[in-house]
């Protein structure tokens, strides 16, 4: 047989292949401009949801708390400073089109670490290194918070399109992952949960769930579902179309009903939305992921399709609402000073106090080094002396120009609450200053001592900041920002939450307001 007997079908048509080149550097660039933008700037449709959920609350807490976190959103604008002191852990899906060229030398993972590297030591903008090496070992900061999180898919196209987010670990902290039986109620169980993440996701946020495939694909889906925009407004104007909608305006109306409200400090605003992605999964399983969102929702979409790199585009100084922020009337000024523990039992639960003086910061790994210390009877290093003194659980953010410090907020505060007799009891430590709630352990070794838990508000990292007039590193300055330091502050504010007889407002207030919701004192008015 020659090859002219052979019977060759004809050639289809050509298609031609569209291919873009994506380059290193563009990518690079974009990455470090997307986190560097939300830093500092909240989506505006956050903004505008949390100003709906203010003009409508009727907690005097709450509505105080909003403010604040609006205020500092509007300072972190202006300012070009981060939201909050948790710059968080870099997460990235990421979806690379089959059809994309490089111009590149590393692989995809280092270009976007070394983004992440490039936004987190700028020195116009420096955020807070919060990730650590050896996690279940020594836990050595990387000092550029990488690497992150990172998911690829392939997909078909010739461009590449990129969700990142920051994720404060407050937040992540209070992830849930529950494999119920096909038959369960999903409301039921969000419902039943949520109070028992307490308030240290910093409400009022979203909850991302997830539903379905297997425990590992929702909580993914769960995570994913964070990255879209506020819109359960204009689903409730418009109507459910699917189960999954209706789903969403379930849980939200419920969730809210619960009265927690904004810091888990009574209220009719918990979430702003509620977010949902499903999956198919096995005949015999019921896989739920929830992950909230706090106060700093963090994120940002970057297409690259070879042109260059992708730019955020800065929102308008009108987006945000003309409103400000005071102490009101009632507040008590405190001299943390010359404070007594005679001057501490006359506070009460829901008092504003306005601080003004010395105090010592220290959280997880200051504690547990301490802890170690006494276990050895070694002395405390000289300046760390807690006895009638206040200490405030913030791991801040290096100071640029001529900042004082940079952005220190609060950090959620359950996390010490094993330390809590050691501190109190051993130390002689007056009072804490924290985010959210404490535990049995925490409020019974404060009633024990008659001291104090206050708490400042989450998500007003830049507005707490301005408080501070003085800061010095006084002992474990290899930990970071986890060292302990002492600071002067100025007119802080801070809420009495746990009183040293034991009454806390994270317990008292939820259920006040949830009791008024549930006798009709009050309505849900977010959608009114």
């Amino acid at each position: 047989m020659t090859h002219d007997d052979i019977d060759v079908p004809p050639l289809g048509p050509i298609r031609r292949i569209a291919m873009s080149t994506i380059r290193q550097d563009d990518l690079i660039e974009s990455v470090r401009d997307a986190l560097q933008f939300m830093s500092c700037y909240h989506p505006k449709d956050y903004i505008d949801a949390v100003y709906a959920a203010w003009e409508r609350e009727e907690s005097k807490a709450a509505k105080d708390a909003m403010a604040q976190i609006l205020v500092n959103s509007r300072m972190c604008a202006e300012g070009r400073r981060p939201l909050c002191q948790d710059t968080g852990i870099v997460t990235v899906f990421v979806k690379v089109g089959m059809d994309v060229t490089w111009e590149a030398d590393l692989g995809l993972e280092d270009m976007i670490n070394e983004g992440v590297r490039r936004a987190y030591t700028d020195p116009d903008n420096t955020l807070r290194a919060s990730i650590l090496a050896d996690p279940a070992g020594a836990r050595k900061n990387t000092r550029d918070n990488t690497p992150a999180v990172i998911h690829t898919e392939l997909v078909a196209g010739d461009g590449i399109d990129i969700e990142i987010a920051a994720k404060g670990g407050g937040s992540e902290n209070k992830s849930k992952l529950a494999m119920l039986n096909p038959s369960d109620s999903i409301a039921d169980w969000v419902v039943k949960t949520v109070p028992t993440m307490g308030a240290g996701w910093c409400p009022p946020g979203m909850l991302g769930i997830g539903i379905g495939g297997t425990a590992e694909k929702a909580a993914l889906l769960a995570k994913r579902s964070l990255m879209d925009p506020v819109d359960i407004h204009e689903l409730k104007a418009r109507g459910a179309r699917t189960r999954t909608e209706e789903l969403r305006l379930e849980i939200f109306e419920r969730v809210n009903a619960l009265g927690i409200g904004a810091q888990g400090l009574g209220g009719l605003t918990t979430v702003v939305d509620i977010k949902i992605l499903d999956y198919p999964t096995h005949a015999a399983s019921l896989p739920v992921a929830m992950i909230p969102n706090c106060a700093a929702t963090r994120h940002a979409h970057i297409h690259l399709d070879g042109s260059g790199p992708f730019k955020q585009t800065p929102p308008s100084l009108d987006d945000w609402p003309s409103i400000t922020w005071d102490a009101g009337e009632g507040s008590k000024r405190v001299d943390l000073d010359s404070i007594t523990r005679d001057d501490v039992k006359q506070w009460q639960p829901g008092d504003t106090l306005l601080i003004s003086g010395k105090l010592l910061t220290g959280r997880d790994a200051a504690h547990k080094r301490i802890q170690s210390m006494l276990e050895k009877g070694e002395p405390l290093p000289d300046g760390v002396d807690f006895n009638n003194r206040f200490i405030y659980y913030v791991g801040p953010v290096d100071p640029v120009r001529d900042e004082v410090v940079g952005p220190a907020g609060p950090t959620t505060s359950t996390r010490m609450d094993g330390f809590s007799e050691m501190m109190l009891g051993e130390l002689g430590l007056l009072g804490m200053v924290g985010k959210a709630e404490r535990g049995p352990v925490a409020i019974d070794s404060i009633k024990k001592h008659g001291a104090v838990y206050l708490m400042a508000v989450g998500g007003a990292a830049y507005l707490v900041s301005k408080a501070i007039t003085e800061s010095r590193v006084v002992a474990f300055e290899d930990l970071g920002m986890e060292a302990i330091h002492e600071f002067t502050v100025k007119d802080m504010p801070v809420t009495v939450s746990v009183d040293a007889s034991g009454t806390s407002v994270h317990r008292t207030g939820p259920a006040l307001w949830q009791g008024k919701l549930e006798r009709g004192e009050v309505k849900p008015v977010y959608f009114s």
